[in-house]
């Protein structure tokens, strides 16, 4: 947790941050300005089921400085547990928003992800979107694996801000804590399709599907596995409801 702007409750067992969209701010603020490393993670309703699992995926999201729901289903067990409500965030836009603060204070970005051109598209659109942020550097995550270790150093010496990664880096979203010991300070954070949907390649869902819940139409033509999230929420609803009887 990173100060009292942020509450941390507990969601079946796993850590859940509430912000409130006008702290977010300062709380980034306090993040980049402390001299350590902060793993920011946007939690969908499958991270939470992970995550309540022992193993590397949970210590990495017990371990985060902050933990930002982005699924319905995360709120509505909280309301259903009678657990303090936490603010949702589209993901997109949550990252938006995060560039636009570091825009306003002058600081630096790195992009490390997606496919050659699709990071180029992105880190020119997002230049055009935040001119006053600066793009310190940035590599797809096409390389062979003996470049990696030289894309951490350059990683390390550019010292951005915010360490955007995206799809296609090797341990996807467990990356992060598994290099973070070679970064002296800042804001690591990751989300699938960002470079995508920066470099317009990707649409995402439209804010009356995410009002709603229902984000996962937008994905179902491309991904129609994610059908299959429903058995998910239903075992999340079983899991819930033990919690709240047991609690009586």
């Amino acid at each position: 947790m990173v100060n009292d702007r942020v509450r941390r409750i507990s969601v079946l067992k796993v850590p859940v941050d509430i912000v409130a969209p006008e702290d977010l701010e300062e709380v980034v603020k306090a993040m980049y300005s402390d001299g350590k490393n902060h793993q920011i993670i946007l939690l969908s309703t499958a991270d939470l089921m992970r995550a309540r699992r022992s193993g590397e995926f949970r210590t990495m999201v017990a371990g985060a400085s902050l933990v930002i729901p982005i699924s319905m289903p995360i709120i509505k067990t909280a309301k259903f547990l009678k657990r303090p409500v936490p603010v949702r965030y589209e993901p997109f836009e949550f990252i938006v928003r995060l560039l636009s603060i570091l825009e306003r204070w002058g600081k630096s970005a790195y992009m490390f992800g997606g496919s050659p051109k699709g990071l180029v598209q992105a880190s020119k659109n997002i230049k055009a979107t935040f001119p006053g942020l600066r793009v310190v550097g940035g590599h797809s995550a096409r390389f062979p694996k003996t470049l990696h270790p030289k894309i951490v150093e350059a990683i390390r010496k550019s010292a951005p801000t915010l360490l955007l990664v995206g799809k296609g880096v090797p341990g996807s979203e467990r990356w992060i804590p598994r290099n973070m010991k070679n970064f002296n300070s800042g804001i690591q954070l990751w989300c699938s399709d960002v470079f995508e949907v920066f470099a317009e390649r990707r649409s995402r869902p439209s804010a009356a599907l995410f009002s709603k819940g229902a984000e996962w139409l937008h994905y179902l033509p491309r991904r129609p596995w994610i059908a299959l999230r429903l058995f998910m929420s239903l075992r999340l609803q079983t899991i819930s409801l033990w919690y709240r009887l047991r609690r009586k």
